[in-house]
This record gives structure tokens, sequence and C-alpha cells, in this order.
């Protein structure tokens, strides 16, 4: 018996130390994590309840910020929520599907042209925001040098050079082409992995029952075996999405963008943030953007989660 005791005490030790070992191992990120985004989101929402300046001490304003954003705010209502919902539409789902569909015909591939054409697909996430900002307005210059306009003017569509930059008509376009351009992040890469890592038994048993082609393989076999990968995607692109204000700011080179044409949330918070110094407000708008954020994650978990 005694000794039945001591394996057993030896096993719950060895237990314990494990868990000693595991949360050791995790201590950095949950510093980090609790440190840069719990805190900070925590923070935020109590100051989405006051009138803040960073000049003078907040003072409690109960739900007024978040009454005037739906209420009084006209910018807002009228430019900044529909323009962030159109770009999120197109750019969200956009991305997502093109990201899926060149790690699908990248996968057809042998390995090293494979991997130089990912390589090419992915730089453009890693460029930095000034570089493409750099290339972007050259291509839109709204002179005669501009690459668009000297190739229109010599095709006759147009007879003088548009400034693409700062006319309202032709911004918000510009900013979802140039974030469809930049789209192939780490979803792609998780997509590409995903369709690399399928078993290849899967493909074999799906011909004997009949599928015959590469678009029936992907519908019925690749789809529904990275449902994980994929389901990391849609997140990565819904957070990006909503979460990109940069490109707008940069390309129209200020904040808040000509005639509000392509002012996202983002670009909202950082008017009343960091321009006007409306911190409480800015806090409720950041609130508001998370609300928003986490919806369209939860519904991209119910499409994509396991069901058992």
């Amino acid at each position: 018996m005694s000794t039945k005791k001591k394996t057993k005490k030896t096993k719950i030790g060895q237990h314990e130390s494990g868990n000693k070992t595991a949360y050791a191992f995790l201590a950095p990120y949950l510093i980090l994590f609790l440190t840069f985004i719990i805190i900070p989101t925590v923070i935020a929402i109590g100051l989405s309840f006051t009138n803040f300046n960073t000049i003078e001490m907040p003072s409690f304003k109960g739900f007024l910020n978040y009454v005037n954003l739906l209420t009084r705010d006209d910018i807002f209502m009228e430019y900044v929520l529909p323009n962030t919902i159109l770009y999120a539409l197109i750019v969200g789902p956009g991305g997502y599907i093109l990201s899926f569909l060149l790690a699908w015909a990248l996968a057809q591939l042998p390995k090293v042209p494979r991997t130089i054409l990912a390589l090419i697909f992915y730089s453009p996430s890693m460029t930095s925001g000034v570089a493409m900002t750099v290339l972007w307005k050259i291509i839109f210059s709204g002179d005669q040098t501009g690459y668009l306009n000297s190739w229109l003017m010599r095709l006759g569509i147009i007879t003088e050079p548009v400034i693409w930059l700062i006319d309202a008509r032709y911004l918000l376009p510009i900013v979802i082409v140039v974030a469809l351009w930049s789209s192939m992040g780490v979803g792609f890469l998780a997509m590409l992995a995903g369709i690399l890592n399928a078993d290849e038994s899967l493909y074999e048993a799906a011909a004997i029952d009949g599928v015959k082609n590469r678009f029936q393989e992907m519908i019925y076999i690749t789809i529904p075996t990275m449902k994980p990968q994929m389901l990391f995607g849609a997140v990565m692109a819904i957070v990006g999405t909503f979460q990109n204000g940069l490109i707008s700011v940069q390309l129209a080179g200020i904040n808040p963008t000509p005639g509000y044409a392509a002012q996202l949330i983002v670009n909202h918070i950082e008017d009343y943030g960091f321009i006007r110094y409306e911190m409480g407000y800015a806090a409720a708008v950041s609130v508001v953007l998370l609300g928003i954020v986490y919806f369209f994650s939860t519904v991209s978990k119910k499409l994509f989660q396991e069901k058992n």
C-alpha cells in the first residue's frame, strides 16, 4: 500500500512540476498580452464614459459620448460608418477570397516557383506604409507625369489630368484597390500551408468516388479539410480590415481625408484622439469599433468552426 501511495504522490508531483514549467513558458506572453491588450482595452472602456482632453482630469459623463456618437455626430453617420462598411464588405471578403484562390493556385505548382511566387504575393504585407504610399502616389499622381493620367491621356480617355487623390469621387475606390493589393498577409500563408498539408489519401478516395477535376476537389475536399486555417484567415482579414485606416490618410496626405470621402472609423478615432484631443469621445468610438470587430469575428467562427 505504501508503495502505491508513493507512486501516486510521485505522479502528482511530476504533474504539478509540468504545470509550473508550462506556466513559466506562458508567463512572458501573458504579461505582454495583459500589458498591451487587456489593460489598454479596460482603460479605453473606462475613458469612454468620461470627458478627457489630456490636460484636465477625466470627468464622468455616463453614456453621453455614445449618445452623441449615434445621434449628433453627422460626420460619423453620413461618411465614416458608410465608408467603413463599404470598405469592409469589399476588402474583407475580397481579400479573403483572393488569398484563398491564390493559395490554391500556388499549391498546384512545383516547389521552387511556388516559393518564389508566394514571396512575391506576400511582399506587399512586408512593405512599409511609407514605401507603399510612394509607389501608389506615383501611379495616381494628379499631373501628367502620373502613370495612370499619362496612360489614359495617351488612349484619349481623358483630355486633362485628374487629381485622383483629392477628388472625393475617386479616393475611396483607390483606397480599396490599394488595400486589396496589400491584403496578402498571414492569412494567405496559413491557407497555403493548410492546402499543402492536406491528406493526399482524401484526394485519392475522392477520385474513386467520382471527383473528376480540381474544382470539385477544392469544393469537396480542400475547403472542408482546412476549416481551422480558413477561420484564422477570416479573423485576420476582419481585424485587418477594420483596423486599417493608414492607407487613406497616407494617400490623401491629411486627416480627415478630403470631403471625408475615405474617412474610416480608425481615422475618426485618430482625428478626435490625437488632433482634437477629445480622448473620451475617441475612446467611445474605439469601443464601438471593438464591438463591430467582435461581432464579425463571432459570425466567422460560427461559419467555419467544426460541427459536432
